[in-house]
């Protein structure tokens, strides 16, 4: 349906100005005079000529989604139809592919669909666990209440990934640092400190040979160096992305000395808060772990659940086999098997994702005091010593001369 761009005077003289949805001029003239609004201009609003390439569009984001999912949640509580609610949020969205997404979603329940049954044409936005989520409240009409507990576990699940992502942020930026500084040194500094040692007729000091030596290979080899650094990020991608690859990295950092503890507690943490979510919304134990299991980002971890799926299926509780992987700490299978015999198993999954939560926090905190004298130490160590190594023919002259 076009849209019309309108600017009119209302019966108090006061100058407004919109745009409508409407399949004609006519309509849009008539709907302004049933608000008593006199227009002065009625036109179709331009085509963005940028409108149909998806490079220059807007992304849809994780906030756009929690937002979505509260107000939706507001106005079904509030006992407005989902197609209203839906209208109501595409007139309100300012993100253009977000509204263009919402539209469509919108006449799609209009023709006919169940919502849970819409969102899937958008896994990009709208994952399993959304979908299913939707699916169950639907069709328990709990809905509002699905979207709650979704708004709720997207805003720790976003706050989690966030902290990891800030403690990973600091070291990454160190090293980099680090190699710009070297590269910086040995490409430029140093030839400027070796011209000047040349005339000295004496033999340099073996950490400033050292040094030299290092800087005319760098200097010699510098595109090759760069190539095969690219060669070898793009190499160990292409590895990263089979499945073999993924399942030797991911074993590797769950053994990480540092990182590895973290990684594992924000998988706990995943898993206890999805699976928590999801059971308490009404979805099957076997669907629920399917889907947390495509969820997991951790092959290691994702086994791991499917062993349990599998061990639930075959008559089993979830504790015992979840403790035969020995990915999932002891105290958390307890736990569960706690939740599991007292018939609140949702209610402990919800406590044990509370406890890692904290545990996240502070892991987060003293991994980032760990890092920060290693880093100050790497930090003095090569540039420190590049910079000594330098200096040892002046200070060498001085004695002479002394």
């Amino acid at each position: 349906m076009p849209v019309f761009i309108w600017a009119g005077t209302n019966k108090l003289g006061t100058k407004q100005k919109g745009e409508m949805e409407a399949p004609s001029e006519e309509s849009v003239r008539a709907h302004l005079a049933r608000l008593k609004i006199s227009p002065t201009k009625v036109k179709p609003k331009p085509k963005d000529l940028l409108e149909n390439i998806a490079f220059f569009q807007p992304k849809i984001t994780n906030k756009d989604i929690i937002v979505f999912a509260k107000q939706f949640s507001t106005m079904i509580d509030a006992g407005l139809p989902i197609v209203q609610c839906l209208d109501i949020l595409h007139n309100q969205q300012e993100n253009v592919t977000f509204k263009k997404m919402l539209k469509e979603i919108k006449d799609s329940v209009e023709s006919g669909a169940t919502f849970a049954e819409t969102l899937k044409k958008y896994p990009k936005e709208f994952d399993d666990l959304f979908v299913n989520m939707i699916a169950a409240g639907e069709a328990g009409g709990i809905l509002d209440t699905i979207l709650r507990r979704l708004s709720a576990y997207m805003e720790k699940a976003a706050k989690l990934k966030a902290q990891v992502k800030g403690a990973m942020t600091y070291p990454m930026i160190t090293v980099i640092i680090a190699v710009i500084v070297v590269a910086v040194i040995m490409v430029f500094v140093i030839p400027v400190f070796q011209e000047m040692f040349s005339g000295m007729g004496s033999a340099l000091p073996m950490p400033t040979m050292v040094v030299v030596n290092m800087s005319n290979f760098v200097r010699s080899n510098i595109l090759y160096i760069i190539i095969g650094v690219a060669l070898a990020v793009f190499a160990f991608k292409r590895f990263y992305a089979t499945d073999k690859g993924r399942n030797i990295g991911d074993r590797l950092a769950l053994r990480l000395p540092i990182f590895g503890p973290l990684i594992r507690k924000v998988a706990v943490a995943k898993f206890t808060r999805t699976m928590g979510t999801m059971l308490a919304s009404g979805v099957a134990i076997l669907d629920a772990l399917d889907i947390v299991a495509k969820t997991a980002g951790n092959k290691v971890v994702e086994k791991a659940i499917y062993d349990v799926r599998f061990g639930i299926a075959e008559g089993r509780t979830m504790a015992d086999p979840l403790l035969e992987t020995g990915v999932f700490p002891a105290m958390v299978c307890q736990m569960i098997s706690v939740g599991e015999s007292t018939g609140a198993l949702d209610a402990m999954l919800g406590k044990i994702a509370d406890f890692y939560d904290e545990e996240v926090d502070q892991a987060v905190e003293n991994l980032t005091a760990a890092i920060e004298p290693m880093m100050m130490v790497f930090l003095g160590v090569v540039i420190g010593g590049l910079v000594v190594a330098m200096y040892l023919p002046i200070f060498k002259m001085a004695s002479a001369l002394g």
